[in-house]
């Protein structure tokens, strides 16, 4: 069964405006006839009905009874000679009326139909933009002209709209294409020796076990992608969890860890945690910190240092990484926090890196309403500040915790 078409949004508008013009045509006619039926034929020299009526209730005493008479009379028939040439005047200017009243109309339903068609052209305009704009197309805008009126916000906020998802497709597809570079890099390095150890007639031993060496390496990589690529899809999809979790927690926990790598690159790691409770997913939050502290390990220079700070501001909760190493570009700042964005000729990690370390301390922090900063240090090296909304008090534990060191050179 076919759904039932409605009038178009231009005839109901159309008909709206005609009855409104007709119905106020027809008011004022209507005005007009009372006004002209209380004034038609009518002499101001006679007296009012109510002073008629006076009169025959109380003569004068010097008046002729008969004459008064006679004059009643005659002004009764002055009256009833009034009101018929009253309506015969208002009965033959009725059909005039009536035809003026349908030319209005007519005239009223073109110029509506013309008036609603222009007001309904920017819509038309859009309608015709959206056909046309598809997830190949989405360089294309309405680019609306006119007065800054309701249609023209309307069009410059789908603009607006279609915009961002442009950007977004962007960047999907960007992700999509770097993902599949990064897997494929460790697949390759597989395969390849694979097929470089098979192609030998005669493999030694030490061979087999130095691809094996580089199978583990290449998976390892992979593993590490893979658990990025996860993380990073957790926390664009929201938290899952909303528990209270202390930061500074997750930033000893994570300066714990990172304490062989640190030591092997020969950096010094200084910490000031306090601790300051929010609420969110204590698995996310620990990537977050975990990530920071790794990148400013990674991206570093021999013998620099790193600082690990955490407190509470009013109503906010404040996790500061900062390190040393080489410039970096303040116009280059924001591109790190993008998936698989690095400055190779800066900042080089290694193969331990994935590229998606800022960028998933980026999606983190949103998922849990806060904010990301990142600023180069005079020095060389970068400063990243997280602020995240403080949450309920943590439950007093039995006996105090010693994860948290105030001061750790």
């Amino acid at each position: 069964m076919r759904p039932r078409r409605h009038p178009s949004i231009r005839l109901r508008l159309t008909l709206v405006y005609a009855v409104v013009l007709v119905a106020t045509c027809a008011g004022l006619l209507a005005l007009n006839y009372a006004l002209l039926y209380q004034s038609l034929y009518d002499n101001i020299h006679d007296p009012t009905p109510a002073e008629m009526a006076a009169m025959i209730e109380d003569p004068p005493q010097a008046a002729d009874p008969s004459a008064l008479e006679q004059k009643v009379s005659a002004y009764r028939i002055d009256q009833a000679v009034i009101a018929r040439l009253r309506a015969d005047t208002l009965l033959n200017t009725a059909g005039t009326s009536a035809i003026g009243l349908g030319v209005t109309a007519m005239l009223g339903l073109g110029v509506s139909w013309v008036v609603a068609g222009r007001m309904l052209r920017p819509l038309r305009t859009l309608t015709a933009a959206t056909r046309r704009i598809s997830q190949d197309r989405l360089h294309e805008r309405v680019a609306l002209t006119g007065p800054r009126d309701e249609l023209k916000e309307l069009a410059d906020t789908f603009d607006e709209m279609v915009a961002r998802l442009e950007a977004s497709f962007s960047s999907q597809r960007r992700f999509v294409a770097d993902a599949s570079h990064e897997l494929r890099t460790p697949l390759a390095i597989v395969r390849t020796g694979a097929e470089v150890l098979l192609a030998k007639r005669e493999s030694t031993p030490a061979q087999w076990e130095a691809m094996a060496h580089r199978v583990l390496t290449a998976a390892d990589r992979a593993e590490r992608l893979l658990d990025g690529l996860l993380a990073l899809a957790r926390s664009d999809s929201g938290v899952i969890a909303r528990e209270p979790y202390d930061l500074a927690v997750a930033a000893a926990v994570a300066v714990s860890e990172a304490d062989d790598e640190a030591e092997r690159a020969g950096l010094n790691v200084t910490t000031d945690l306090r601790p300051v409770p929010v609420d969110g997913d204590p698995v996310l939050l620990e990537r977050l910190v975990r990530n920071l502290v790794d990148n400013a390990i990674r991206y570093n220079r021999p013998g620099g240092w790193i600082d690990v700070t955490v407190g509470g501001l009013e109503d906010r909760a404040v996790v500061t990484v900062r390190n040393s190493g080489d410039d970096i570009p303040p116009a280059e700042v924001d591109r790190l926090f993008e998936p698989f964005q690095r400055l190779v000729s800066d900042r080089v990690a290694g193969s331990r890196s994935t590229g998606l370390g800022l960028a998933i301390v980026r999606s983190i922090v949103h998922a849990h309403d806060g904010t990301v900063t990142a600023a180069p240090n005079p020095e060389g090296g970068l400063t990243v500040a997280i602020t995240l909304p403080t949450g309920n008090p943590l439950p007093t534990p039995a006996e105090p915790s010693d994860l948290i060191p105030t001061r750790c050179p």
